[in-house]
């Protein structure tokens, strides 16, 4: 039933995002060439840290209704951990910035005094649905909202027994897992701020049922056909037939008055079965109402951190057997003439988890979930094609003469399960170096980056397509070690790293050899460590096992070598700030994303 569910909490407070942006940029992968120029890097000493802050329960709700102010769940903490360090944000390549994965969190609720009464690994997931038109009043990444959804596993309890909240959702995780959703939004990029790197975090924590889906709502669908022209988003429902009632997840699909603030106005909002023999567009006359959300509602000031956008819409009998098998719109009346609905067949499907790092030859499994009115659809097949109109190419052609991705063909299928579950099964070959950017030849960037969106083969329905719901894959280079092993093969891979991760500065040069060895046992702990811990190196995530069992093998026995000097201007994080984003609050993403284009126009 995921976090859309009776049971439930919401919550809202303040994250904290500090990436480094120097590895946004192909031309940095170049060592020979590399530049740490200060004007051309955002935020150059960032972290990757990423963390909650601030963050408090604001309602919960059980079966009965909200729970009362004798319950002390309200006001307790949404934290992340106590016992190590903070969660790391990180990007998948340069040609795919809009998946950043959160890595190494965990998140507690804890009482006023702090003690921990639930804490659970957050499976690290990457955001999705982002975006740029969020807010009304700024453009670019300050102006954006996205959303993360993923579960809490590995939970350890403590007494909850003095809330009735607390012990009912104990009672539910039997499978061992919460699932948590929350949207961010309001993002400060400005490095003479006193909050720069902060933005607003809600969100809602629910049960997670033993077979669904870790990332993805089972559920009804409402996509956009474009969000920035209509205003809205792409966002998940849920028709609970026990609870009688349709839960709307409108947390990042409303648009903002200012970034960060309260919803803008669309009107009053009507929830409907759309009329199917006629082409939605203009809502008018298009939609049978089951419900509306006024904006007296919507717009109240505190209405996201009370609600984290969940909306619940009680039906009737006869309104549950209407939405059973018709399909769902949701139109605002007001100037912006917002509309936004399921597919007319009720046919979805997408990747559960969508982001993947492979070795070459490495057996991979996808598992893809197909749904038919927000059930789970059985028997359908599923093609896998290419699509990499949505990676953000910094040349003007992308992934020509490649090798395939694919062992055997091109544009495999899978038919779902009796869950609606299909496999995607590949093998990928070795593909090799083949990236070339012809005004920066040396770049070193490992392996290719490929991107697949699932289709369901019977849906013959024309049907607005979310861009976000595609697989990306980073697929590695292969390497092979020299033997003996010296510093000469090990001195690229940190040279690069120390490149575009200069934070590390702060404690050791990796592109020195002196340096290195001296922290070799505390080097050998970090890149030991498995990539879902928050000390792992590196802290980017983008080296493939073979190199860093190639460092490994290397710390045990660091034999020098005859490695060049460096030939790099060193940055100095003491004496360079972090710079402004360019434009009007652009940053990595907003840019990121207007490479899609010339994907799209190349092709």
């Amino acid at each position: 039933m995921s976090y859309l569910n009776p049971l439930r909490l919401h919550f809202c407070g303040r994250f904290q995002a500090n990436p480094s942006t120097v590895n946004n940029t192909v031309a940095n992968f170049d060592s020979d060439a590399f530049v740490a120029d200060a004007d051309k890097l955002w935020n150059p000493g960032g972290d990757a840290a990423w963390r909650l802050s601030g963050c408090k329960v604001t309602c919960a709700f059980t079966a009965a209704g909200p729970v009362g102010a004798d319950d002390p769940i309200l006001g307790y903490s949404i934290a992340d951990s106590n016992e190590q360090v903070c969660a790391k944000i990180v990007d998948l390549d340069p040609e795919q910035q809009l998946v950043s994965e959160i890595w190494g969190l965990q998140v507690r609720i804890a009482d006023t005094n702090g003690n921990t009464l639930v804490v659970g690994d957050f499976t690290p997931a990457a955001f999705t649905d982002i975006w740029f038109g969020r807010s009304q009043g700024k453009s670019g990444d300050m102006g954006a909202g996205a959303m993360w959804q993923s579960v809490l596993t590995k939970l350890r309890w403590g007494d909850v027994s003095h809330s009735r909240f607390l012990t009912a959702l104990q009672q539910a995780a039997g499978s061992g897992k919460l699932s948590i959703k929350f949207n961010c939004d309001g993002y400060n990029m400005t490095p003479t701020a006193p909050d720069f790197s902060y933005g607003r975090v809600y969100g809602t924590i629910g049960p997670a049922l033993a077979g669904e889906p870790d990332h993805l709502v089972v559920g009804r669908q409402f996509i956009a056909a474009d969000p920035g022209k209509q205003g809205i988003n792409h966002f998940a429902a849920r028709v609970d037939t026990s609870a009688a009632c349709l839960f709307l997840d409108l947390g990042n699909a409303l648009p903002t008055v200012v970034a960060g603030g309260p919803a803008a106005s669309l009107g009053t909002l009507s929830v409907g079965i759309v009329d199917p023999l006629m082409t939605p567009g203009t809502p008018a006359g298009h939609v049978t109402v089951l419900g509306t959300i006024a904006p007296a509602v919507y717009q109240q000031p505190d209405w996201f951190a009370r609600t984290a956008g969940v909306v619940v819409l009680a039906l009737d009998a006869a309104q549950l057997r209407a939405v059973a098998a018709s399909p769902l719109a949701l139109a605002g009346d007001g100037p912006a003439a917002a509309f936004i609905s399921e597919a007319l067949d009720g046919k979805f499907v997408r990747a559960d988890r969508f982001v993947f790092r492979l070795c070459p030859h490495e057996q991979a499994e996808i598992a893809v979930h197909a749904s038919l009115w927000g059930v789970p659809y059985p028997d359908a097949e599923v093609t896998f094609p290419a699509d990499n109109q949505q990676l953000q190419a910094q040349v003007q052609v992308l992934q020509v003469g490649l090798p395939p991705l694919w062992a055997t063909a091109s544009n495999p299928a899978a038919t779902t399960d009796r869950n609606g579950v299909a496999i995607l099964r590949m093998t990928p070959p070795d593909p090799g170096t083949p990236r070339f950017f012809p005004d920066h030849p040396d770049c070193a960037i490992d392996g290719q980056v490929y991107a697949i969106r699932p289709k369901l083969a019977d849906q013959s329905i024309d049907a607005n397509v979310n861009a976000s719901n595609f697989i990306s894959i980073l697929l590695w280079s292969g390497f092979a070690a020299p033997a003996p092993l010296t510093w000469d093969a090990i001195y690229p891979i940190f040279l690069q790293y120390a490149n575009l991760y200069p934070v590390m500065k702060r404690f050791l040069d990796l592109s020195r050899y002196e340096d290195v060895v001296a922290n070799a046992r505390l080097l050998k702990l970090a890149f030991g460590l498995p990539a879902s811990d928050p000390n792992a190196m590196p802290v980017t995530r983008d080296l493939s096992p073979a190199k860093r069992a190639a460092i490994l093998a290397w710390l045990d026995n660091p034999l020098p070598g005859t490695a060049p000097a460096v030939k790099r201007v060193e940055a100095h994080l003491e004496t360079v700030p972090a710079s402004p984003p360019p434009g009007d609050g652009e940053g990595g993403k907003s840019a990121a994303s207007k490479r899609r284009l010339v994907v799209r126009e190349a092709e």
